[in-house]
């Protein structure tokens, strides 16, 4: 966590963030978060597709597969990153975990209980959300006590001066002073809205709190405060959050496990340190590969990923990214079964030959490898041989001098 914070952090800010980097490593030791008993939150088989209607009865003509298939488990107390680039699903995921636009497909299940078949009222009460853009989720007419006190009053849990009290306690928690109380949003900075819209969130003293690039429009050294202000409040009341972005560096800095999102599907799934010291997937690397480095000679291995975005509309049959690289070995992967396989513990991958380098191929739940043939048993190229003959991101073909050994 740290190393990486010094990529993101204005100098001024370093030593705050390694003091909260350490806190937190001592407070995972202590065994007071972890992954234990059942998961929080489940999401199985998720998927949200927006109809495309044409003509003048409106018929639906085709859909935008915006999240296709997802599996996750979120456990208590973690803090799970989900990282893409624009249009991968990783907000409309959000948006569909939070119940703000309705499922197509799967369900998501929150606390063993299917998100559907819990009323409103209490699900709101479990479960919030901090906005993108704090300044456009606030009512610019009514202020900083009406914004975070409003969902005290509408679930009718203080009025009055308990409520003035309620609010005070709420600032001063995100860092803000009680005559931030009588402001209205336009008088403060885009950091320090961000600060009140965490208070709203927190006001009703919530177990899950979906962070949607909260951090995307502020400056670098602000953006080290509310992650450090994050993680502060996470170890205070024990919330579990999903931080969603497109800046794997910040999502390092403050995530316990990384999920990676491309077209839909998560295609790697880890605990954050692994995926930057052993990325296993194609796009995970070529993602890493575009965090800038302060050291102007630094150069990635990995070449700029090229080809287009293929069309959530009509996507290509198997592997989406090997497809948009027109690699080689793409037409095998639609042969196969790409669904998540656990190929070391706790490091989930999707099994695709021309995007995965597995030095034996994945296994499935019955412990049989994934490149197994169905006759004979004899092994098809495992994904190793595949990635000695092309290099996983460019699908260049390499020499066997060349080529990566055992």
């Amino acid at each position: 966590m740290v190393e990486i914070s010094r990529d993101l952090v204005a100098e001024g800010q370093l030593q705050a963030v390694e003091e909260a980097s350490k806190d937190r490593d001592k407070f995972i030791q202590e065994g007071d978060f972890g992954r234990v008993g059942e998961p929080l939150i489940e999401i199985r088989g998720l998927r949200k597709w927006f109809p495309i209607k044409e003509g003048m009865l409106s018929s639906v003509s085709s859909y935008v597969r915006a999240v296709d298939g997802v599996d996750l488990q979120i456990f208590r107390g973690e803090t799970l990153g989900v990282v893409g680039e624009s249009g991968c699903g990783k907000t409309t995921l959000g948006r569909v975990l939070m119940g703000l636009i309705p499922i197509s497909g799967g369900s998501v299940i929150y606390s063993g209980s299917d998100i559907r078949e819990i009323p409103n009222k209490e699900i709101r009460r479990k479960m919030q959300m901090v906005f993108q853009d704090p300044g456009g989720s606030m009512n610019p007419r009514i202020s900083v006590r009406s914004i975070v006190g409003e969902p005290l009053q509408v679930n009718g849990i203080c009025e009055g001066v308990e409520l003035t009290r309620k609010v005070e306690e709420l600032l001063d928690s995100v860092g803000l002073k009680s005559e931030h109380m009588t402001r209205f949003p336009h008088e403060f900075s885009g950091g320090q809205k961000q600060r009140i819209a965490l208070a709203r969130a927190l006001s009703l003293d919530p177990e899950f709190i979906l962070l949607d690039e909260p951090t995307s429009a502020l400056d670098v050294s602000v953006q080290a405060q509310v992650l450090n202000l994050l993680e502060k409040i996470q170890k205070e009341r024990g919330l579990t959050f999903v931080f969603i972005s497109h800046d794997l560096a910040v999502v390092r800095h403050i995530s316990d496990r990384i999920a990676v999102m491309y077209l839909g599907k998560v295609v790697e799934l880890a605990d954050s340190d692994e995926i930057y010291r052993n990325p296993l997937h194609a796009y995970t690397k070529a993602l890493i590969s575009a965090i800038p480095s302060p050291d102007p000679d630094a150069r990635s291995d990995n070449p700029p990923i090229e080809g287009d975005v293929p069309s959530p509309v009509d996507p290509p049959p198997g592997c989406a990214f090997g497809h948009r690289l027109q690699h080689p070995d793409w037409e095998m992967s639609t042969k196969m079964d790409l669904s998540l396989r656990e190929v070391s513990p706790g490091h989930w991958v999707q099994p695709c030959p021309c995007c995965t380098d597995e030095y034996e191929g994945p296994r499935s739940i019955d412990g049989s490898h994934a490149d197994e043939s169905q006759e004979g048993g004899e092994s098809a190229d495992s994904p190793e041989d595949i990635v000695e003959r092309f290099d996983p991101i460019t699908g260049v073909k390499v020499s066997e001098e060349d080529a990566p050994t055992g």
